[in-house]
C-alpha cells in the first residue's frame, strides 16, 4: 500500500502496521490483505461484493479488522459484510472507510453491514469515517447497519465523522430481544458545504430489552445536519435518546425524534438540544490567554471527546 492508503488506514482504524488477529483490508475495490484465526474465519462472498465473518461460540478478547480504503478518485463501490456472532463471545469489531480524492470525479463508498449476535454474547464495534484530498470530486459514504441481537446479547456500536466527508447517509435499524441491550455513539462534525443525515430505528422485542442512542454532533459554515430517530418499545423494555448538536456560522441543524410505546411498561425518553456555543464559556478561556478562534476548538474538542 502507498503512503496515502496507509495514512487512511491509520485515520479510520489505528493501524500503523499490520493488526495482530483476524483481519481484512480493501484498497481501491480489492482485497489487499486477510488472515483468520482459530475462531475467526472471513469467507467472501460468492454472489457479491463483501464477506461473512464467522465467529466462534466462546471466543474471548479477540479482535478483527475490516477497513476500507479508497484513493481512486471516481471509484464506487457496494460493499455487504455479514457478521455471525456464536453464543458466549467477546470481540471487538474495527470497521471504518477513508476516501482520498484528489480529482474531479465522485468517489462513495457504500458499506451494509448486518450483525447477528448470539444468546449472550458481547460485541465492541466500531466505525470511523475520514476523507482527504484536495480535488473538487465528492467525498460520499452511505453506511447501513443491521443488528439482530438474541436473548441477552449486548452490542456497543461507536461511530466516529469528524472530517472530509461531502456526504453522508447512515442509517441504522436494529431488533432487540429478551435482556439484549444495545449502545450506539455517535459524533459528526460537518463544516463547507457538507451534508450529514443519521437514521436510527430500533424495535424493542422482548421484556428486559434497553436501548441508549446518544448522538454528538457540529455543524461548522453552510453544512447541514439531520438527525432522526425511532424507537419502538414492544415488550417491558427501556429505551433513550439523546440528541446534543452544536451549532456555529451560516450551519442547519434538525432533529426529529419519534417514540412508540405498544405495551404499558414500555419506557422511552428522548432528549434533545441544539445551541450555539455560550459565550460565557469563551470568554473564559479568552481570558486564559487563547484567542477566540483556539477557543472555539478547544470547546468543539471536548464536546465530541
Amino acid at each position: 500500500m502507498d503512503a496515502i492508503q496507509q495514512n487512511l488506514l491509520e485515520q479510520v482504524a489505528g493501524l500503523h502496521e499490520i493488526p495482530a488477529g483476524a483481519y481484512n483490508i480493501r484498497a481501491n475495490g480489492q482485497l489487499a490483505g486477510r488472515n483468520t484465526t482459530a475462531n475467526i474465519d472471513i469467507i467472501t462472498k460468492e454472489d457479491r461484493a463483501g464477506i461473512d465473518i464467522r465467529i466462534k461460540p466462546g471466543t474471548k478478547s479477540e479482535s478483527v479488522h475490516i477497513p476500507v480504503v479508497l484513493s481512486q478518485s471516481g471509484l464506487k463501490e457496494s460493499v455487504y459484510n455479514d457478521f455471525f456472532v456464536g453464543e458466549d463471545a467477546d470481540v471487538t469489531i474495527v470497521a471504518g472507510c477513508g476516501i482520498h480524492n484528489s480529482g474531479d470525479a465522485a468517489s462513495e463508498h457504500s458499506g451494509i453491514h448486518r450483525f447477528f449476535v448470539e444468546k449472550n454474547a458481547r460485541v465492541r464495534y466500531v466505525e470511523k469515517h475520514y476523507g482527504s484530498g484536495d480535488g473538487s470530486g465528492e467525498r460520499i459514504m452511505n453506511p447501513v447497519t443491521e443488528i439482530h441481537l438474541a436473548p441477552g446479547a449486548y452490542l456497543e456500536m461507536e461511530t466516529v465523522q469528524i472530517k472530509g466527508i461531502d456526504s453522508t447517509r447512515r442509517v441504522t435499524r436494529a431488533e432487540v430481544e429478551e435482556g439484549a441491550a444495545l449502545v450506539i455513539k455517535e459524533k459528526i462534525m460537518t463544516h463547507g458545504r457538507q451534508l450529514a443525515e443519521t437514521d436510527f430505528t430500533v424495535d424493542m422485542n422482548g421484556d428486559d430489552s434497553s436501548v441508549n442512542l446518544i448522538s454528538r454532533s457540529v455543524a461548522k459554515e453552510q453544512s447541514r445536519q439531520r438527525f432522526k430517530s425511532c424507537i419502538t418499545g414492544n415488550a417491558r423494555c427501556h429505551g433513550h435518546s439523546e440528541c446534543d448538536a452544536i451549532i456555529m456560522d451560516d450551519a442547519s441543524v434538525s432533529a426529529a425524534p419519534e417514540l412508540t410505546a405498544n405495551n404499558i411498561d414500555a419506557n422511552l425518553i428522548h432528549e434533545a438540544a441544539i445551541g450555539k456555543i455560550a459565550g460565557e464559556q469563551l470568554t473564559k478561556l479568552m481570558t486564559l490567554g487563547l484567542t477566540e478562534k483556539e477557543a472555539e476548538e478547544q470547546i468543539v474538542n471536548g464536546f465530541l471527546r
